[in-house]
């Protein structure tokens, strides 16, 4: 059955991957901003300023400094998501899609979420602190935006996590991720000073948290598993639904009790637990923590709560 645009959009935001939703926000994105300095430009004549411009600057890009930061804080979010030029979010989009690719054949949809935003946060407030650091780069109201840093941290968290996984550069060079990843950092490192408009510290900013998130990744104090356990718990207790009493035969039932197992219940459902648990266990010791699905990692995840 031929699905119209229209279907097929919906459709891949409803069951594509995460990698594809965040590439459909960055072009809708893009869209709307280039599409409100279109209509801004054309309100005024030849010479006046974009009356729009100052607006789009104000919502959609981060500032570098601190006080502009703390003036317009929701720019650290917002920046991550847009893009002002084509080729800027065609290179972002491009690398974040393949990329994406490796990452989710060892991780989940949702870890390549949180990656995505909290490495784009961290890209963000690195190149704020170098902003106040280094006298160099002040002096000028400085503009942060496009998605670089979060699609470093992506690419930094799989480099590190299969760091002699082979890639084929434009389908035919052979290279290993690592060696693809020290490439990157090290051309960052090294233009960190330069004069070309490109936020080296975001990227940096984002390649130390990709790094910093699959350290010790099987444990719940792994910065990205005690961020998305700690807003699962804040997401569950603004959920809470108050409990619903009921009497017949004048006898009184709440929904808690509904869910009340009986002691032989609760044991059998934890001996085939820790039944479970026992058979990842085996499996790490024969093949290695690498070799386990992605709901083996889970399910070990969850009894380490």
């Amino acid at each position: 059955m031929n699905r119209t645009l229209s279907d097929e959009i919906k459709y891949q935001w409803r069951n594509g991957e995460m990698h594809i939703k965040l590439i459909g926000i960055n072009v809708v994105v893009f869209l709307l901003i280039n599409i409100l300095l279109i209509f801004g430009g054309l309100s005024v004549t030849n010479g006046s300023q974009n009356p729009l411009t100052s607006f789009i600057y104000n919502v959609f890009t981060l500032r570098g400094d601190i006080t502009g930061f703390l003036t317009h804080p929701w720019g650290i979010f917002t920046s991550i998501f847009a893009h002002f030029d084509l080729m800027h979010i065609l290179f972002n989009m491009v690398f974040l899609f393949f990329i994406s690719k490796f990452f989710l054949s060892y991780f989940s949809n949702q870890r390549l979420l949180y990656t995505y935003i909290i490495g784009g946060i961290f890209g963000g407030l690195l190149q704020i602190i170098a902003y106040s650091i280094f006298p160099a780069l002040q002096g000028y109201q400085t503009y942060v935006l496009g998605a670089s840093g979060a699609v470093n941290a992506i690419f930094i968290a799989t480099a590190f996590y299969r760091p002699m996984a082979v890639v084929h550069l434009f389908g035919v060079i052979k290279i290993k991720m690592i060696y693809l990843a020290a490439f990157f950092i090290l051309s960052d490192l090294l233009q960190m000073g330069a004069s070309d408009n490109v936020a080296h510290f975001a990227h940096l900013g984002g390649a130390i948290f990709g790094f910093l998130s699959i350290r010790n990744i099987g444990s719940k104090n792994n910065i990205v598993n005690f961020t998305i356990t700690t807003v699962e718990n804040l997401k569950a207790s603004f959920n809470k639904k108050p409990k619903m009493r009921a009497t017949r035969g004048g006898k009184s039932y709440s929904n808690q009790d509904a869910k009340q197992q009986t002691d032989e219940e609760y044991n059998l459902n934890k001996k085939r637990k820790q039944e479970q648990v026992d058979a990842i266990l085996d499996k790490i010791s024969k093949s290695g923590y690498d070799s386990l699905t992605k709901k083996e990692k889970q399910i070990l995840f969850d009894q380490s709560k």
